[in-house]
């Protein structure tokens, strides 16, 4: 039996959520497996930097914690404020109310193909104590249901090399290469 625990929508009502739940497909939020005690899929909340949101995503790359006010805060209303853009998801352990899982999927508007659609899921992290459990596999499924509802003619999804075989495990082929500017990218480091 799995032991998932779906919003209320009182519980809905009482967050600030980054997009509407009903864009995170049930059937994706139903696999979550049996072996996380209450965990519920759900967007990304204004107050979800407190729930450990980055330190999921520091198994991924550097994280700098500027400050949840003046940094955090900022992003995540920025990103909600360019409509059906981005689309966080994570994956929360109700029992500690801590983030296990993120994933986010921003949606590139194209002239191409019709004025088509491209979905770029990006920042695919699960909490290295949750990992085996198929958190991730669920995490890359509600954006890709997100890129595919909202009608992207592709979805492309970023990684290094070590994670291909997981990706391919979720669906996902390795096609084309990318190119990257690595002064801008050290820039930052």
């Amino acid at each position: 039996m799995i032991d998932t625990m779906p919003m209320t929508h009182a519980d809905l009502a009482s967050l600030d959520l980054m997009f509407l739940q009903e864009l995170i497909s049930p059937e994706v939020s139903a696999q979550l497996p049996s072996g996380v005690s209450k965990t519920q899929m759900r967007p990304l909340v204004s107050t979800d930097y407190k729930r450990r949101h980055l330190d999921v995503l520091s198994v991924l790359s550097i994280v700098n914690d500027l400050c949840e006010v003046l940094a955090w805060v900022s992003q995540f209303h920025a990103m909600r404020a360019t409509p059906n853009a981005y689309f966080s998801v994570i994956i929360l352990d109700k029992a500690s109310d801590k983030i296990v899982g993120v994933g986010t999927v921003f949606i590139e508007r194209k002239f191409l193909r019709g004025l088509g659609r491209v979905g770029h899921i990006e920042d695919i992290a699960v909490d290295r104590s949750q990992q085996g459990k198929k958190l991730g596999l669920r995490i890359i499924q509600a954006p890709t249901h997100i890129s595919e509802s909202g009608g992207c003619y592709k979805i492309i999804l970023n990684c290094n090399d070590t994670n291909i075989p997981f990706y391919r495990k979720c669906g996902y082929v390795k096609k084309e290469k990318e190119m990257m500017n690595l002064s801008i990218f050290y820039s930052f480091y």
